[in-house]
């Protein structure tokens, strides 16, 4: 009766006009819509909302849960657990486009909002400006994020014991003389990993958020785009150890970043173990 898929995010950033065309031009990204900053990466009406700010950060996070049932449910689990939930009024259920939500916040203050019943634009199917097979999302939902925390113990208990996130697997980084830290990987659908946790205090909350190509060759053309745009590239592309996917990462105009990749493996959940990983990459992924 947990979480199912992220459903969207909201961005606050200072640069909406560069973000506009890094949303179209290099990622691929569908307006959504004439009006306001919102973008479509599948038949859903919005994945990503841009609101102008100086934060350049993750403004908020939406989580889909299957159907009303479980939604109160999960209602109850935060309230027990001591995180109230505000009900949200008319106009923000109708400016998300869902039947039903509310909200609350994680333990290091993001807004994480809870709802189910989104609205999808089947009558006008994705189009990506720049063309390509499209994203893997749907069911899945956006893809994934990677949040920081300096609460490592209580966040985990907020995303896994009470929203239902399971542990898919650990990397653990080695930051030379200084030791090593557990990135914690977490799934609430098939997807690898939705939800990536890192113990450390940072200038921004969000390290990074995942877009799923459906075909490896779009990962290549917009590897071309990002080099055209003069978009900065942050890591080269290279396969992970953990999901397999392979990928690149490429700065936003907000400083954090986008993994853009293809090929995930995906979470058989009957078969499932949880193991752990030394390093991140198979191989590539070199810091720029």
């Amino acid at each position: 009766m947990g979480i199912v898929a992220l459903g969207y995010i909201g961005l606050e950033v200072s640069d909406l006009g560069a973000w506009s065309r890094f949303s179209e031009d290099v990622l691929g990204l569908m307006r959504a819509g004439e009006a306001g900053h919102r973008y479509r990466i599948d038949s859903q009406a919005w994945r990503i909302s841009l609101q102008q700010g100086d934060g350049d950060d993750l403004s908020y996070a939406g989580f889909e849960v299957a159907d009303a049932a479980a939604h109160q449910a999960l209602r109850e689990r935060l309230a027990q657990a001591g995180f109230v939930p505000s009900s949200a009024d008319a106009q923000l259920i109708a400016e998300r486009g869902v039947t039903d939500l509310f909200y609350c916040q994680d333990p290091d203050g993001l807004r994480v909002e809870v709802y189910y019943g989104p609205t999808l634009a089947t009558e006008a199917p994705f189009t990506s400006p720049v063309g390509g097979a499209g994203f893997v999302a749907g069911e899945q939902g956006l893809g994934h994020i990677v949040l920081t925390t300096s609460r490592m113990e209580a966040t985990r208990a907020f995303y896994q014991d009470v929203l239902g996130f399971r542990l898919s697997d650990i990397i653990r980084m080695r930051l030379g003389d200084a030791g090593a830290m557990d990135l914690e990987f977490f799934h609430c659908n098939p997807r690898h990993h939705t939800l990536a946790l890192v113990p450390m205090g940072a200038p921004k909350r969000l390290l990074h958020f995942m877009l799923q190509a459906r075909v490896l060759d779009d990962v290549g053309f917009a590897l071309d785009r990002v080099a055209a745009s003069g978009a900065p590239l942050a890591q080269t592309l290279g396969r992970h150890t953990n999901d397999q996917m392979v990928s690149f990462y490429v700065k936003t105009p907000s400083g954090f970043e986008v993994e853009y990749g293809w090929g995930g493996q995906e979470v058989n959940e009957d078969l499932w173990r949880v193991v752990r990983h030394d390093k991140p990459s198979i191989w590539g992924h070199k810091r720029v």
